[in-house]
Order: structure tokens, then sequence, then C-alpha cells
């Protein structure tokens, strides 16, 4: 989607204390399509405040929140191609979620995406729901595989709209289990790498009738998707 628009503009809904998280995702996204902008949006006045700092033509910062405002310099009318929101909805109620969604999903392109998540301090457990404007679509778990025990680690980073319903009798709780169990089959590949066992993991809950969305390029990365339908609440 990225390299075939012209300049798309991804925002970094609530890119915290410091800008570092856009301006590194600026650098990285670059190199799939020079012509990329990326939009930095905080409630907070003074992160904006240091944001602007570094902003320059293609990094822009604005003070908003789930209905991200768009700056002048990106033109009237703009939409964003990718929002990403990590961390921010985990301070909402649940009841929250449905609102902040339909918020944020309204500032997307007809083929926009919005990635709502939550990962731990350093990146090594993450997991994310990837809407469309049609809603809902995938739900994602990533993993540091190198430390992992278990996939169900997770539990504790899941997004608002699941996190209180990993109980019995639930969807997300039925796959987390059918996940533990899936790499506790496959424990014996570990011995050639962590990454065998995950990518065998992952083969066994596709195998188990789970809708696996198969990326064994995003499984080598410690990374599992499933059809947001069999988690739903």
């Amino acid at each position: 989607m990225l390299r075939g628009t012209d300049a798309p503009i991804v925002v970094d809904l609530g890119f915290g204390a410091s800008p570092i998280t856009a301006v590194e995702l600026l650098a990285r996204l670059e190199k799939v399509n020079p012509r990329v902008r990326v939009l930095g949006v905080e409630i907070e006045r003074e992160r904006v405040e240091r944001g602007l700092a570094v902003a320059h033509e293609r990094l822009q910062f604005t003070h908003g929140g789930f209905e991200v405002p768009m700056p002048e310099a990106f033109g009237p009318g703009a939409k964003a191609s990718v929002i990403r929101a990590f961390n921010v909805l985990r301070q909402y109620d649940e009841a929250d979620v449905p609102g902040a969604w339909a918020s944020m999903l309204a500032r997307l392109t007809p083929d926009g995406v919005l990635v709502e998540g939550t990962c731990d301090e350093i990146g090594r457990v993450a997991s994310w729901i990837t809407l469309t404007p049609e809603g809902p679509q995938e739900f994602t778990v990533a993993l540091r595989l190198g430390s992992l025990e278990e996939p169900s680690k997770v539990a504790e980073r899941l997004p608002k709209a699941l996190i209180h319903h990993n109980v019995p009798g639930e969807r997300i709780h039925d796959f987390l289990t059918a996940l533990d169990a899936a790499w506790r089959t496959n424990a014996g590949l570990g011995t050639f790498s962590p990454m065998q066992r995950w990518q065998a993991t992952c083969e066994s809950m596709a195998e188990a009738g789970w809708p696996i969305v198969r990326q064994p390029r995003r499984w080598k990365l410690g990374e599992l998707s499933v059809a947001w339908a069999a988690v739903a609440p």
C-alpha cells in the first residue's frame, strides 16, 4: 500500500514523551517510499513541542487525540494511509474502544489501515488489532523468541478490546491456550532454534483449524496473525 501511494501519510498516535518513535518510523518507511510523510499526534502539548523541535516537511507533529487532526502542511482534506496507536487505549475503559476506533477509522483513506495495540517497554512482547474502514480484520501477537517460555505471556499486553476477556469460555482464552499447547508440542525443535519451534507452532495452529494468516516471513520474526472473528469477544 505504501509503495503504491504517491505521498502516503503515516500517523504515530500517542508517540510518547519523546518524538523518537516518529523519527525512527520515518527513517524506516523512507526505505519503502521516499515520499512518505509521518505525523506524530499527542494529547500533551509539551510532548508536541518536543516534536516540533525536530519537525520538517515530511515529519510533522500536532496536538490532538483520536480525531487525528491533520496539519495544514499536508494539504486540505488529507487522510492517513496508516494510523499506528500503541499503548494508547490501555488507559481507557473497554466501553470507549468502539468510539475511539470509529474516530480513527474516519481519518483513513479508503484503503487505509489502523494498527491498534499494546507492547511492553522494550518491545519484546506485543499484540495488536489491524482494522480497515470496514472494521477489525486480524489479531497479531509478536514475541521475542529467544527468551520465550510460553506464548500466553502476551496476555499481559493484549489490546484493551481483549485483555478483560482472557478467561475460560472466551475465544481469546481458547486461542492462547491452544497456542501454548502447540508451543509445548513442538518443544523438541527448540534444539535447532526458537524460530524453527515457532514456525512449527504456527503450522500446528493452522492444521488445528485456526484461521491463521499464512505469513512465513513474519513467523520468522516471532509474529502470528489470526482472523479477528476467531478471537473477538
